[in-house]
């Protein structure tokens, strides 16, 4: 049986905060509610001292049938009525390599990173939907540790759940999670052409094949043979789906 506890990392563990670290959250909340308001994708906060959610966006997608009011006070026993259990053990699983990961970065860095990841969530009626969750802090501890984070999330365009990674602003580095072999790996960011951007841009229009051709005075062949490049550097079957993860993913 699961409990909340498990969620939480013992090197992540927040004890307490002080009135200089209190001062610091003075009216964050309207900003984050402003933020899901023009927002098609569902905001939460979670609060690492108080072991919950401190603020649940109305997005009904990562909602579950609930209400945002009843998500909100569940708090981490949402987790546990709407994941499968496979997927309640991936995020244990990364909870765990994503504190060790962050334990090793250095204090003044660490709000530079951000962890993405996938997973399942079942609704009320029994069905099941995959999401990405891109979890990032908003403030921390004196000591360096999550006070509070913010949690985005859309739906995934992976075909499985997992598909852990590490984000730094402003590097071209990406670090990936093997969750099998509990190891981190290195890698570069996937950088897009200038063609290619234009296509997706193109695409994200509405534009056709032929549209894009006579926008950019290139042959439709052209155009599908860039098509088809993209798809592959994106490891997608279509524009629609390179759209979204160009989107997630901040190729665009």
């Amino acid at each position: 049986m699961k409990r909340v506890d498990d969620f939480f990392s013992l090197k992540n563990t927040v004890g307490s905060v002080n009135e200089e670290e209190t001062k610091q959250t003075a009216l964050y909340l309207e900003a984050v509610k402003a933020f899901s308001r023009t927002s098609y994708k569902s905001i939460y906060v979670v609060d690492y001292l108080k072991k919950g959610f401190e603020y649940v966006s109305e997005n009904p997608l990562f909602l579950c049938g609930y209400t945002a009011k009843e998500v909100e006070e569940m708090g981490y026993d949402f987790y546990i009525k709407s994941l499968p259990e496979e997927d309640l053990e991936l995020l244990l699983a990364l909870n765990t390599a994503g504190f060790d990961f962050y334990d090793k970065i250095p204090l003044e860095e660490r709000k530079k990173y951000s962890i993405s990841y996938d997973f399942h969530l079942r609704n009320k009626e029994g069905k099941t939907f995959l999401i990405n969750q891109k979890l990032t802090p908003i403030f921390l501890t004196e000591d360096g540790k999550i006070w509070k984070a913010i949690c985005i999330v859309s739906l995934s365009t992976a075909e499985k759940a997992g598909n852990i990674q590490i984000y730094k602003q402003g590097s071209k580095k990406i670090y990936k999670y093997n969750i099998e072999k509990d190891y981190w790996k290195e890698e570069e960011t996937l950088q897009l052409t200038t063609r290619e951007k234009e296509i997706l841009h193109y695409s994200a229009r509405g534009y056709t094949v032929n549209d894009i051709a006579e926008a950019i005075f290139v042959s439709p062949n052209t155009v599908k043979f860039h098509r088809k490049k993209l798809f592959d550097k994106l490891e997608v079957t279509s524009i629609g789906e390179a759209i979204s993860y160009a989107t997630h993913n901040k190729l665009i």
